[in-house]
């Protein structure tokens, strides 16, 4: 009877943890690409990533590698830049955008203005 107990536990533990890595669904990887190609169209800004400027075409090409190898814990735009877009998984460092006119604003931000302005059509 216990080990019959320990399996259904086992069994209900490996069921959650299929749940928490479900795929991205088409819609929400589009919304994901949308970001990004949004980040590379962007000629008047560069992405800072622990300390050092990049184009935005680099920052688009980073951002697609590191979804490439973390996507298993994103299932939504929201989660892509809270848990990839917005801060280095080795140093800890929140990623910034660095305008023309010399503002700086964190990455998160400027990427949930946009995807707001997306989800509101414009």
């Amino acid at each position: 009877m216990i080990h019959r107990r320990h399996v259904l536990c086992l069994i209900a533990a490996l069921a959650g943890s299929g749940a928490a890595r479900a795929e991205l669904s088409p819609a929400e990887r589009a919304r994901i690409e949308r970001l990004i190609r949004y980040v590379e169209s962007r000629k008047d800004v560069r992405f800072v990533r622990n300390g050092t400027d990049y184009s935005c075409d680099d920052a688009a090409k980073f951002l697609r590698k590191k979804l490439d190898s973390m996507g298993e814990h994103v299932n939504t735009a929201h989660e892509f830049i809270d848990q990839i877009a917005s801060k280095s998984s080795t140093s800890g460092q929140p990623y910034t955008i660095r305008f023309a006119s010399g503002l700086i604003e964190p990455a998160a931000k400027f990427l949930q203005d946009e995807l707001k302005r997306m989800d509101a059509g414009k």
